[in-house]
């Protein structure tokens, strides 16, 4: 009997979240405050990493965020998530925001990242590979070993940063 997990159809993992952006949703230069839109994506894209685990995964990283165009008010935000590539214990999403203007209709790419989530539990068996569909996402998944192993290169290079980052204070507390 195999312990290879049977690979996933990458559009199962696929998720879509609408957002219409309202006043509290802008900042100061009247566009959607980039931590909302973190929020949004990280939210959103957890479910598309638990529709490939079916158990609980916490986010690790973010990468390759792009603020490409800003999202106004009257824009709606059309989110979609699916996972990109699997590890053992890890896996990708790639995440995508397509601005639509409500007022005219049209329509724009306003956001792109990749999101590292990992299971919370120890695993015997690695995750299922997914298996693109569509030509985004096999030009998506294509480029995936080569920014996992950005990634490694990347906390690596943390340790070595955290291993230098003081504890205290520079200034005297009470």
């Amino acid at each position: 009997m195999s312990t290879e997990p049977t690979p996933i159809n990458c559009n199962k993992t696929l998720i879509v979240a609408n957002h219409r952006v309202f006043q509290p949703d802008l900042n100061e230069h009247q566009t959607v405050f980039g931590g909302k839109i973190l929020s949004l994506v990280d939210d959103s894209a957890s479910i598309s990493a638990m529709r490939l685990t079916r158990s609980t995964v916490v986010t690790a990283t973010f990468d390759h965020i792009n603020f490409i165009a800003p999202f106004h008010l009257n824009d709606s935000m059309c989110l979609e998530a699916y996972v990109s590539g699997t590890g053992h214990r890890s896996l990708e999403v790639f995440a995508k925001i397509i601005g639509e203007n409500l007022d005219t209709g049209k329509r724009f790419v306003g956001f792109t990242a990749f999101i590292t989530f990992v299971t919370a539990e120890k695993r015997e068996t690695p995750l299922p590979i997914v298996v693109p569909q569509t030509d985004e996402q096999r030009y998506i998944c294509s480029g995936y070993l080569q920014r996992a192993e950005a990634r490694k290169t990347t906390r690596n290079e943390q340790k070595q940063l955290l291993d230098h980052v003081s504890l205290h204070f520079p200034w005297p507390v009470d």
